[in-house]
């Protein structure tokens, strides 16, 4: 028998931990929190507050639907706008919620192909829409961490002079995934019977441009639900950092995550209870509303499908 790689062992006890952690720093948290400042803070939003900052995560969505926009061009096929946007936000918004194998790549794969498309096609779909989050991820966490925006702990090994170090290498391979689009003389590699092809410079430049808005919106909702004497490249660096910390940990919507490393690194800047109220305001602007949205959407998405089926077996019988 195969031993497992120390890296996977190393992977695994990671998690692990984070899944442990997790749980503690909430129960700390819910202990020590004073509940009645946290709903007052809720309490003290305006409605046209909530709004904008509705209008904000719709706009992220629109964003993220629009990667699939740029797989469409990428790939060449030729499904018409109104359907592809319906089905990227519905994969999206599952994503979020609750984990890629859900939205990612399940519901993907179901929704495109009863629209027609192959295996192959979907992959590459998936595979660009991966690759302009993350692209988009680099180019700002790059900028930030170089330019040393978030103050880290004292107690945190990695340090302001390790995050910085990262923030250069994040902005290099930004730098040398765009020289590659561009200048590249050969375009496509086969890796386990899969075909990967470069986009040209101009669409990954747009990649880059799409990634980044996504997340620059995330952020902006946040920044908006905070108090605004908080700086937005510092509320940015941090929600870049949870992000991170939520994928590391596999937990669905990097629940308890992201409130763990918001309250560690603005500690001190805000009341725990305040920044705890703006968080449950993002929760419930970024990720619940959209998945009611989401399901809506797909319940039209199933019905429309069952009826054209319908409508093909009955073409067929009268043929």
């Amino acid at each position: 028998m195969a031993s497992t790689p120390w890296h996977t062992w190393g992977k695994r006890l990671f998690t692990v931990a984070f899944l442990i952690l997790i749980p503690v720093l909430l129960y700390m948290l819910a202990r020590n929190l004073d509940w009645n400042e946290v709903r007052q803070s809720l309490l003290a939003y305006k409605p046209s507050t909530l709004v904008i900052g509705l209008l904000l995560a719709l706009c992220s969505y629109l964003v993220f639907a629009s990667y699939d926009l740029l797989a469409r061009a990428y790939t060449g096929h030729q499904l018409p706008v109104r359907q592809v946007l319906p089905v990227a936000f519905v994969c999206y918004a599952f994503n979020l919620n609750f984990t890629t194998w859900v939205g990612g790549v399940a519901l993907r794969y179901r929704l495109y192909g009863r629209l027609g498309l192959d295996n192959a096609t979907i992959t590459k779909i998936l595979t660009l829409g991966l690759l302009t989050n993350w692209m988009g991820y680099m180019l700002l966490a790059g900028v930030v961490f170089a330019s040393r925006q978030v103050k880290l702990p004292d107690s945190w090994a990695v340090g302001v002079t390790g995050l910085q170090l990262i923030g250069v290498v994040l902005l290099a391979v930004v730098a040398a995934y765009l020289l590659a689009c561009g200048f590249a003389k050969r375009r496509t590699w086969s890796i386990r019977d899969h075909e990967i092809t470069l986009p040209s410079l101009r669409l990954a430049l747009c990649q880059v441009l799409l990634g980044a808005s996504n997340w620059a919106l995330m952020a902006a909702l946040i920044h908006w639900l905070l108090p605004h004497e908080l700086f937005y490249p510092s509320v940015l660096g941090v929600l870049l950092i949870s992000c991170v910390a939520g994928v590391v940990a596999h937990i669905p919507a990097g629940l308890g995550v992201l409130e763990a490393v918001f309250l560690a690194l603005l500690h001190g800047q805000l009341g725990q209870g305040t920044l705890i109220a703006a968080l449950l305001g993002y929760r419930t602007l970024y990720y619940l509303i959209p998945l009611l949205l989401a399901v809506v959407t797909y319940l039209v998405l199933e019905k429309r499908a069952r009826a054209m089926r319908q409508q093909g077996k009955a073409t067929l019988r009268k043929t």
